[in-house]
């Protein structure tokens, strides 16, 4: 009898052993698994291609508040522009800081008699202010300078001081 107790001693020790194993093997994978999940953050105005085509041009003010919302921010360059700011992020491990993947400014451009005028959505393309509707590059003037200031996180380079030699649109030291 005491041989056949014996074995069912090691029998148990062994499942034990093999139970205890399998869960910390689970346990790590379900660890493992926490540390490389990618996010991607969304902030500001989240706007689609059909929301912009509500808003034609000689659309009023209106018209543009009920399609797109209130405004991120506004502009009195010339006649009033209208500014939706959205930014991506994205973090792969949930420890890491989150990095800036996509910014977009939609700037609605209004006229003297308050209606729209042009949809301009612009981005970052190769460290210059690009517009993605008209896929062209913006030449200067106050509207540039906002959004090259608003683009590059405050200022044309990381620090908050722009080259007095860069070209207009372009961004020196932007990363995307």
């Amino acid at each position: 009898m005491k041989h056949s107790r014996s074995t069912g001693n090691r029998e148990l020790r062994a499942s034990v052993r093999i139970a205890c194993t399998v869960l910390a093997l689970s346990m790590a994978g379900v660890g493992l698994s926490a540390c490389n999940s990618s996010q991607v953050f969304t902030h500001g105005a989240v706007i689609t291609q059909d929301q912009i085509d509500l808003i034609p041009a000689g659309s009023s003010k209106d018209q543009v508040l009920l399609a797109l919302g209130s405004p991120s921010t506004t502009g009195d360059f010339d006649n009033g522009v209208f500014y939706y700011i959205s930014q991506r992020t994205e973090k792969k491990y949930t420890y890491q800081k989150a990095k800036l993947v996509d910014q977009r400014i939609l700037a609605v451009y209004f006229d003297e008699t308050d209606t729209v005028s042009s949809v301009a959505n612009y981005g970052l393309q190769d460290g210059k202010v690009f517009d993605f509707i008209t896929r062209t590059t913006p030449t200067g003037g106050k509207d540039l300078s906002f959004l090259a200031q608003i683009l590059s996180g405050g200022g044309g380079k990381p620090g908050g001081t722009s080259s007095p030699n860069s070209t207009p649109g372009s961004l020196p030291g932007a990363k995307f």
